[in-house]
C-alpha cells in the first residue's frame, strides 16, 4: 500500500492522534465492516446482486485507509471538511461523506478507558455509569465546526445557525476526566447556545 504526501501527513501520530501501529490494528478491524456496510448501500441502490465483477465501475476518490485517516485528523483537530479536501485534492463532500460513514465505526467500536484494558463507552449512558460507579469528575467541553446551510425546506434548518459565529456550524462535545483524559466525543449538538437536539 502507497500513502500519497497527504496520507503520510495524516497518519503521523500528532495528526491522527494514535501510534501507527494502532492505525493498523483499526484498518484491520473496521475495513471489513465498512466494505460490508457499502456493499449493503449499493445493493440496495441496485436492487439486487451486483452485475460486473468486483473492482468495475466508478473509483472511489479516497480509500478506506484515507478515509479513517481524514475522521481521524478532523475528530482530533477539527479541521474543515474544506481543509481537508484541499490536502487529499478532492471535493469537499468526499471527506464530508468519508466522516459520515467512518464516525459510526468508530462509535461503534467505543472509547477506551485509560488504565481500565477492555473496558469501552459507547454511549452517554455508559459514561454516565462509569463515572458514577468509579466517582470520577466529568469535564465537558465542545468545539463547533462550520458546515454548508442545509436544503431549503429542510426541518430544523434554522438549528444549524451559530448565534456565536453567525455560520452554519454543528457543536460536537467531548468529555473527559479530571486529568484531562477523553472519554466520550461525537455527542453532535444542533444549536451554540444552550443544548439543542442531540442527534
Amino acid at each position: 500500500m502507497t500513502l500519497t504526501w497527504a496520507g503520510a501527513a495524516c497518519s503521523h501520530p500528532a495528526l491522527s492522534g494514535v501510534s501507527r501501529a494502532h492505525f493498523g490494528e483499526l484498518l484491520e478491524e473496521l475495513a471489513p465492516k465498512w466494505q460490508a456496510a457499502r456493499e449493503s448501500v449499493l445493493r440496495e441502490r441496485r436492487g439486487g446482486e451486483r452485475r460486473r465483477a468486483a473492482g468495475a465501475g466508478r473509483k472511489q476518490r479516497l480509500v478506506f485507509v484515507d478515509r479513517l485517516l481524514v475522521t481521524l485528523v478532523h475528530l482530533r483537530l477539527g479541521l474543515p471538511h474544506a481543509a481537508l479536501a484541499e490536502l487529499y485534492r478532492v471535493d469537499r463532500s468526499t471527506v464530508s461523506g468519508a466522516v459520515r460513514e467512518v464516525r459510526p465505526l468508530l462509535a461503534a467500536r467505543g472509547f477506551a478507558i485509560p488504565d481500565r484494558p477492555g473496558l469501552r463507552i459507547r454511549s452517554l449512558e455508559d459514561l454516565f455509569a462509569y463515572a458514577d460507579a468509579g466517582g470520577v469528575e466529568l469535564r465537558i467541553d465542545g468545539t463547533e465546526v462550520q458546515v454548508r446551510r442545509p436544503r431549503a425546506g429542510r426541518p430544523g434548518r434554522k438549528a444549524f445557525v451559530s448565534g456565536k459565529k453567525k455560520q452554519n456550524t454543528i457543536k460536537t462535545t467531548t468529555f473527559s476526566d479530571g486529568q484531562g483524559r477523553t472519554l466520550l466525543s461525537g455527542v453532535v449538538r444542533l444549536r451554540s447556545l444552550g443544548f439543542g437536539t442531540v442527534v
